[in-house]
C-alpha cells in the first residue's frame, strides 16, 4: 500500500537531513549555533533507509542538513541512494560554499538538483547574517558551477526578512535569471530571529522594483509555486519564473507530499510539528525492513491536518530538521 498521510495525503518526497553542523550562523535557522549530532546515519544506513522508503512509494529524496556538503562521504550518500530502486530524482540543498568544487562530481554521482541559499547580494549583509565565514564570491561561484554542471535545475532560495534584504528582491530576481537559476523567495518562519514579509508583500515589492509579475501553472515537488517575471528595467527585458513560498500566509497543508528524517535519525512528519519517531535505534538493533517501515506508517497516521507554525508553541529546531 502506498505511504499516505493521516488526511490521506500520498507521501511521495523524503527530504533526509544528513547533519546539523553547519558553516554559517543564519540567525533565521541557527540562532544559537546548536550543533548536537555527533553521531549521523552512515552511508549504509541513508542506503537501507531509502530503499525502504522507496519500497513505500517515495521517488524523491532531497539531500540536507544543518550542511550537506560538510559530509566527507556526500558522494558516497549520494550513489547509496542513487541505488534504491523506484528513487526517480535526487536532489540537494546547500548554502553554497562548497559548490564550486563539489558541482561536478555532485552531477556525476546522481543529484539532479541543487537548490543554494542566497538571501543578499550584499556581502556585509550577508556577513551579519550569516556569520564570517560565508563568502558571498564563493557562493556565486557554486552558483555558477552549478549552471556549469547541467543540473535539471538550480534554484536559490531567499528569506525575505523586513528591514534586512525587501529592497533587493528585484535584484534577486535579475540575477538569478542571469545565472540559469530560478530564485524562490520565502517567507520567514518562527524558527529563529527576524521579522517576516508576507508572499503578497513580497509580489508588491517585486513589482515597484520593476518585476513585472504573470501567472504560471508550472509547479515542482514541493510547497513553491511559480510565477513568470519580466524586468521592466534599462536595457533588453529579461524574463523568467520566481518562485513562492507562503507557509504562514498562504498554508499549503492540504496538498503536502513530504515527510523528514533528521539529523539525529527521528522521523519528523511537518517541519511545522513537534511528533518524532525515532529510527535509528531500529537500524541498527537489527530491526528487519518491515518493522522500520511500520514505524513510518505509524509515524504518519498520527500526523495533523496542518502545522503548529504561529501557534506560539516551541518547534523542534530547523538545524537538525531540514528545512
Amino acid at each position: 500500500m502506498p505511504l499516505a498521510d493521516a488526511q490521506g495525503r500520498s507521501i511521495t518526497y523524503l527530504r533526509l537531513s544528513l547533519t546539523d553542523r553547519c558553516n554559517f550562523r543564519c540567525s533565521y535557522c541557527s540562532p544559537l549555533a546548536a550543533e548536537q549530532q555527533e553521531d549521523p546515519l552512515s552511508v549504509a544506513e541513508v542506503g537501507r533507509l531509502a530503499r525502504i522508503f522507496a519500497g513505500l512509494g517515495v521517488r524523491r529524496v532531497r539531500l540536507t542538513g544543518g550542511e550537506p556538503t560538510l559530509r566527507r562521504d556526500l558522494l558516497d550518500i549520494v550513489t547509496a541512494v542513487g541505488a534504491a530502486p523506484g528513487i526517480e530524482e535526487i536532489a540537494l540543498t546547500t548554502n553554497g560554499q562548497a559548490l564550486a568544487a563539489l558541482a561536478a562530481p555532485l552531477r556525476q554521482a546522481g543529484v539532479t538538483r541543487v537548490n543554494v541559499s542566497l538571501d543578499t547580494l550584499d556581502p556585509g549583509k550577508l556577513a551579519r547574517l550569516s556569520g564570517r565565514a560565508a563568502s558571498l564570491e564563493r557562493i556565486l561561484d557554486g552558483i555558477r558551477a552549478a549552471h556549469a554542471a547541467g543540473f535539471a535545475s538550480v534554484k536559490l532560495n531567499a528569506v525575505v526578512m523586513r528591514g534586512f534584504n525587501e529592497g533587493e528582491l528585484g535584484e534577486l530576481a535579475r540575477f538569478g535569471w542571469s545565472a540559469g537559476a530560478i530564485v524562490r523567495f520565502i517567507e520567514l518562519m518562527p524558527f529563529g530571529e527576524g521579522v517576516p514579509v508576507p508572499i503578497a508583500e513580497v509580489k508588491a515589492l517585486l513589482e515597484a522594483q520593476g518585476i513585472r509579475l504573470e501567472p504560471d501553472d508550472s509547479r515542482g515537488w514541493g510547497p513553491a509555486y511559480h510565477m513568470r517575471g519580466t524586468s521592466q528595467g534599462p536595457g533588453e527585458p529579461r524574463r523568467g519564473l520566481l518562485g513562492f513560498i507562503g507557509a504562514m500566509t498562504e498554508n499549503f497543508c492540504e496538498g503536502c507530499n513530504r515527510v523528514r528524517v533528521a539529523a539525529d535519525g527521528t522521523l519528523r512528519a511537518c517541519l511545522g510539528g513537534r511528533d518524532r519517531a525515532a529510527l535509528k535505534p531500529l537500524l541498527r538493533d537489527g530491526s528487519d525492513d518491515e518493522a522500520i517501515a511500520g514505524r513510518i506508517r505509524a509515524a504518519l497516521a498520527q500526523k495533523g491536518e496542518k502545522h503548529e507554525m504561529g501557534r506560539g508553541l516551541p518547534l523542534l529546531p530547523m538545524i537538525g530538521t531540514g528545512g
